[in-house]
């Protein structure tokens, strides 16, 4: 049986492992070893579920003698392996004051209230349990069981009605989503989808509530996050404008970026999240460049509009991977690879500045500053790449030269 162990005690560990001698495990059955209560319940449980019946036997026999005061001391922290929290959860005879408390741990397994929730006879520990919306929320599993259970008060049942209603019926619109992000705890999302320049009408920008649902699961960088002070204002215009002639031309590029990448005709999944991406205004896609995930950077990167391309570089998550990634390819701007070969951080990375010197579309300057920092073998193979215009390869030549004293290199 797959256990979590949670205690650090070595001695836990040996008799769950089943390390330790059998009259140790026979001991720790009875509840005889001298172990604190959490470690002493959670061998306890371990054997109560376990499949060794001798084991099995003593320990359901042991728990039983347990007092409940004990118990519900015991359970009250955080820190109580969950599987214990789930084990008492199940035992129907156990008074309300336990049951409460296992309730109101954070550390309870949602799984676990759920069957309670579906079981239980208390309409009042039904009420407890409807009292924690964010809980119904990320758990409607838990509202269902609510409802289904006959001993529900009529509290607990308005209170899970209404949630149900407001968060898995209601018609929703984009705020509604935004704000069922934000009770999930996904902040970084709903900030987004608040800040859409698509969520104050849907309909008139073409996106429909699962395209708005599918944009906010690639965002994975909050606001706190962001540094958008690099936008200046003589673009605002270009931000603003775009034709359809233009989103289309844009899509049509990035998918053929992606097809040659791929070798292979893309999925159909692919292209649909290529098109739902496009469907944004540019506002909005700089936005999901800057804050979305490595898909959502993977695409936008191949934004023919520079404004795109440049929030996905001045995104917080990006990778050096993926800048090594993006120093190579022929269709970037040239002021993105102006901008990642001024970085810092990143011109420290060998494979980052070899990619820039090797892509025709580097501005010569950065790459007649990176060519100082080229091995020989690099600067041989570049003063040959007929890919490169014949100024980088003549510096190659005159670098390596200089290096060798003419010599030529093995």
């Amino acid at each position: 049986m797959a256990f979590e162990i949670t205690s650090a005690n070595p001695v836990v560990k040996a008799v769950i492992e089943g390390t330790a001698p059998r009259p140790a495990l026979l001991a720790a059955s009875r509840g005889v070893l001298p172990l604190p209560q959490a470690d002493l319940l959670e061998i306890l449980v371990y054997f109560a579920e376990g499949s060794d019946a001798e084991l099995q036997e003593n320990a359901k026999g042991t728990l039983t003698t347990q007092p409940p005061e004990a118990i519900q001391e015991t359970i009250r922290s955080a820190a109580i392996a969950p599987g214990i929290l789930s084990y008492f959860a199940k035992q129907p005879g156990l008074p309300p004051s336990v049951h409460e408390t296992i309730i109101l741990n954070p550390a309870t397994p949602p799984q676990a209230l759920v069957q309670f929730a579906r079981e239980t006879q208390s309409g009042s520990l039904l009420e407890l349990i409807s009292f924690n919306q964010q809980l119904l929320i990320q758990n409607p599993a838990i509202i269902d069981a609510i409802l289904a259970n006959a001993a529900r008060t009529t509290e607990a049942e308005r209170r899970a009605t209404e949630t149900k209603r407001e968060f898995f019926e209601k018609e929703r619109g984009a705020q509604q989503i935004a704000n069922e992000l934000r009770a999930q705890g996904n902040t970084a999302a709903a900030e987004f989808i608040e800040q859409a320049e698509f969520a104050s009408d849907l309909d008139g920008s073409g996106m429909s509530l699962d395209d708005a649902a599918f944009i906010a699961s690639m965002i994975e960088v909050p606001d706190r996050e962001t540094d958008d002070s690099w936008l200046s204002l003589e673009y605002i215009e270009e931000i603003y404008e775009e034709t359809e002639e233009q989103r289309q031309a844009s899509i049509g590029k990035i998918l053929g970026e992606l097809k040659m990448e791929a070798g292979d005709e893309l999925t159909t999944e692919r292209v649909s999240m290529i098109n739902r991406v496009m469907k944004m205004s540019v506002k909005d896609r700089v936005k999901l460049g800057m804050k979305g995930d490595r898909e959502a950077r993977n695409i936008l990167i191949r934004d023919p509009n520079r404004l795109v391309s440049s929030a996905v570089v001045n995104n917080p998550r990006i990778t050096e991977q993926e800048i090594e990634m993006i120093s190579a390819m022929r269709s970037i701007p040239e002021e993105i690879l102006r901008q990642v070969a001024a970085n810092r951080l990143w011109s420290r990375n060998y494979n980052i500045v070899h990619s820039l010197a090797r892509n025709p579309r580097t501005p010569m300057a950065n790459v007649l500053t990176i060519l100082s920092r080229l091995q020989l073998r690099d600067l041989v193979a570049l003063s040959k790449n007929r890919n490169v215009s014949d100024a980088v390869r003549r510096q190659a030549l005159r670098l390596h030269t200089a290096r060798t004293g003419g010599k030529k290199s093995s």
